[in-house]
Formats: structure tokens, sequence, C-alpha cells
């Protein structure tokens, strides 16, 4: 018998900035030009935010003399399937984009998604740039690498890693969010301070006014943490093998909720109603005390976030879809759960709790 060995350990660094502030789209053309990145560009967005911001980034980018052309498709996250994907690429193939392209991500986290996806596959692989334009693409999906479309089946089950090549959080352009789209970002911000810092929670207790009243500070200082939570996770678990198991806090049972909604409820909406069944849960297995469940839904409905199911929801629906999520192993249903606000609970070194039945229907 003969045995060749493929000996692919190499080492690759796949490490890159996050930059947040004020006036970011306006530099970004000239920095990326400055950097030989590529040499055409492909700005992938949505109809909503290529009227907000699309048009005058692509006029500054032919400012800066590089080849680059706007591709944009329907809002929404219903938008986030394989037949968009495939059209994004057809456009690109028609425009004679090859391998020393790159794309640009302008838009919330459906566009991230999305245009992470076609860049993880196009010509086997191209680089792209997170440029999110909402509060929860900043803290959330423009970070970490994960790129994704939805199914029928469920959200985010058809994608790949694929990490950017640079990260702009132009502060600027959260203050035409609606308050509705802040507060699904608040939502995965909550979520980073129950599963990682006290301190940002506290913080949040305190400053939700000044969250809705657009200050920029306070906003830049939100984001901040929430970045350096996910991006400190990411470092020492790219894959998810365990650690960043952790960023699915109120995801199981929230990705469950949105994709029965038919995405009527937004990302953030969701999240939140799944902290609240996943905290609760954490309380029923003894992991958590009822005092810090209480803290955490009094101030998802402070930021004006849902807590309860909806009504017309089956439960057994929601298993089932929970069944079919990744997170799930063996088809048995796993959450990862808190053991108190800044920490979440461990067994046998795992994050991923093996979570009965009956312990999710007393809790939905």
């Amino acid at each position: 018998m003969e045995k060749i060995r493929v000996n692919l350990k190499i080492s690759e660094d796949k490490s890159y900035d996050i930059l947040i502030g004020e006036d970011l789209l306006r530099r970004l053309p000239w920095e990326i030009k400055e950097s030989g990145l590529a040499y055409k560009f492909a700005i992938v967005t949505d109809s909503t935010v290529e009227n907000l911001y699309g048009t005058a980034l692509l006029e500054e980018f032919e400012r800066a003399g590089l080849e680059t052309r706007i591709i944009a498709f329907p809002a929404g996250e219903k938008q986030k399937n394989r037949e968009t994907k495939a059209l994004i690429e057809d456009r690109m193939l028609e425009h004679r984009f090859g391998r020393d392209s790159a794309v640009v991500a302008l838009g919330g986290g459906v566009v991230g998604d999305m245009a992470g996806y076609v860049a993880a596959t196009y010509t086997r692989g191209i680089p792209y740039i997170q440029v999110p334009t909402t509060l929860v693409a900043c803290v959330d999906s423009s970070i970490g690498g994960k790129t994704a479309v939805d199914t029928p089946h469920g959200k985010n089950l058809i994608g790949a890693f694929h990490q950017p090549w640079r990260v702009y959080m132009d502060v600027n352009t959260l203050l035409t969010l609606n308050e509705r789209e802040i507060r699904e970002g608040l939502a995965e911000v909550i979520k980073y301070g129950v599963i990682r810092d006290g301190g940002l929670f506290s913080f949040l207790e305190q400053n939700l006014d000044s969250v809705f009243s657009y200050d920029k500070g306070t906003l830049t200082r939100i984001i901040k943490r929430g970045c350096e939570i996910k991006g400190e996770v990411v470092e020492k678990d790219e894959r998810e093998s365990n650690l960043r198991k952790i960023l699915n806090f109120g995801h199981t049972i929230g990705h469950a909720v949105e994709n029965l909604s038919g995405y009527k409820i937004t990302h953030g909406e969701a999240i939140s109603i799944g902290m609240a069944a996943e905290g609760k849960i954490a309380v029923n297995m003894g992991l958590w005390k009822e005092e810090e469940l209480g803290r955490l839904t009094r101030l998802l409905t402070g930021a004006g976030l849902p807590t309860s199911m909806p009504e017309y929801m089956n439960i057994q629906d929601i298993i089932d879809t929970m069944k079919l999520d990744k997170k799930s192993r063996g088809g048995k249903i796993e959450m990862v759960l808190p053991e108190t606000i800044g920490r979440m609970a461990e067994s046998g070194g795992s994050y991923g709790l093996k979570t009965d039945e009956s312990l999710i229907r007393d809790a939905v």
C-alpha cells in the first residue's frame, strides 16, 4: 500500500481591523486604494441603503479612480436566500469580475451575510470589506466571519466562514435608523452583557435614554465594547468548537421564532424573546438566579423589546425548528445558558448544554 500525506498545517493570518468613527465612508475608498487590495470592486447593498449611502459611496470610489459597480437587491430578510446570491454572482460575472476583485458589503446584517457568502465562494474566494449601517450589524453580524443564507428549513443553514479584510463602522449611518432598528441592535448588546460583561449590562440599565436619543458617544461606547467582546471570543474560537457558542445565547429559540414568523419579527426581537425563554430554562435548571432573570427581563422591556412568545406559535413547531438548527447535536437541542450576569455555565468543559424538551415547553 502506498501512502501520500497532504499536509495543510499552514499558518494563515486572517487578522483585521475594526474602525469606528464618523465620516468613515468618505475615507474608505482612498484607504483601500492605498492598500492595493484589489483592482475592481462590487458594492453589494439593498434597495434601501443604495438610496441612503450606496450612490454616494460609488461616486467616492470613482473619485478615487477605482473601477466599481453597485449591485443592489430588494431590502428584507426574505431576500437572504440562494436565489439572491445567484443573482449577485450573475451580475458580477456579467461585469467580468475576476479573482483580482473585492466585494464591499454596505448595509445591515442581511447584506453583510449575503455579500460575505458571495465573496467566500466567488472564484473560490475573494476579499470583502464589511461596512455595516445598522446597530445590529455593527455589534454582531459584521464581525467574526460567519456568512450565510436562509432556507425554508431555517436561518443561516447554508454558508461559510470567511473573515473580512476590514470593517468600517460609520456612526453617522446609525442616525437614519428608526427606534425599532435601534432596539434590534440593543438586543445583541444586552446579550454581550449577559454572556461576558456585567459592567456593560449595568451601563445599559442606566443609559437607555441616551441610546434612544442617538447620542453618538453612547452609541460609540456600546459598539466598541460589543466589538471587543465578540472579537475576543472569535480570536479564541473562530469556528465555534466551544467558547464561541456563548454568542448564541437567545439564538436557539430566537432563530426558530424568527423563522416561524416569516421574518415579521425582527432578528433582535426574536433574540430578545429567546433570551427571556432561555433565561427561564437556566433558572429552572438551577443554573441561574431568579433575580438576575428579572433584571434581564426588565432591561429588555425597558428597551421596548418583547419577552414572551407570540400566541399564534405552536410549541411543537418551535421545537421541531430548533432540532433543524445547526446548533443541535444528534437531534438533541443544545443551548448556552447563563450562571450569572457576565458569565455562562459550563458542563464537562463545554458551553453547549443538552436541554430536555420538557424544560423548553415549560419556558415557552
